[in-house]
């Protein structure tokens, strides 16, 4: 998105990771500190045809519908299912959902709120693709181009038993595979990784990478508007005029 005044960011990771519970603690220190955001769950906000592909998987696939939990878990038939015809599929429906993303972001970027967050992004969608592929690597790059990119990409690891145990949905082999498309993913596009940690050493982490992006941004702008700073100084720390 280039230097702008709304600040978009995004977190990703497998499921049972932690994203809910990080993204409620970050949007609430923002609201704490008076900004203005708005918060968009990907699936929910985005994706083109979100109800008939939910229902066209449940049919095709015959996997469980919801969300696992310890005491009641599911078993999920949709993501980890893989196939040639199903990746080709799954190309032309990226497409849509990346331009959909593009229309939101607009939408929201002329809201006048100070920060764009998404639980999940488009990221996650690329991480269910075969990644080791050549062609799905440069399809990859090609949507990468017209995209919004975040100001932080946040990519929440986990350790796959832990994040299988707390949301039991898919085979425990699926969410390590997933786990590397994810880590392979985040050196293709520069996700920052919270790295496991507990909640509240995970929270602290992502609030000082905002605030380091922040000065970053700040810096940025100071080297590109110079005159933004404040009037030039002579040696004794007198204003000089500043010269058109």
């Amino acid at each position: 998105m280039g230097i702008s005044s709304v600040k978009l960011v995004s977190f990703s990771g497998i499921d049972g990771a932690g994203k809910s519970t990080q993204i409620e603690a970050f949007c609430g220190y923002l609201r704490e500190s008076g900004l203005q955001l708005s918060l968009f769950t990907f699936w929910d906000d985005v994706v083109a045809l979100a109800k008939f592909r939910e229902h066209a998987s449940l049919k095709a696939f015959k996997g469980d519908k919801g969300v696992g939990s310890p005491d009641k878990p599911i078993v999920r038939r949709d993501k980890n299912v893989r196939s040639w015809y199903l990746t080709a599929f799954r190309l032309l429906l990226y497409l849509f959902d990346a331009v959909s993303l593009c229309s939101v972001v607009a939408r929201s970027a002329d809201s006048g709120v100070d920060f764009i967050v998404f639980d999940r992004y488009i990221y996650d969608e690329l991480a269910n693709l075969p990644l080791q592929n050549r062609l799905i690597r440069f399809y990859v790059r090609l949507l990468l181009m017209f995209i919004p990119k975040p100001d932080l990409a946040f990519l929440l690891d986990a350790d796959p038993e832990a994040a299988a145990l707390r949301k039991p949905e898919y085979p425990l082999e699926f969410v390590r595979h997933n786990r590397e498309a994810y880590l392979r993913l985040s050196r293709v596009v520069s996700m920052t990784v919270v790295p496991p940690l507990p909640i509240a050493d995970a929270t602290e982490f992502i609030r000082n990478a905002v605030a380091q992006d922040s000065l970053d941004t700040e810096r940025d702008l100071r080297l590109q508007y110079p005159l933004a700073a404040g009037p030039a100084q002579s040696a004794d720390g007198e204003n000089m005029p500043t010269r058109c």
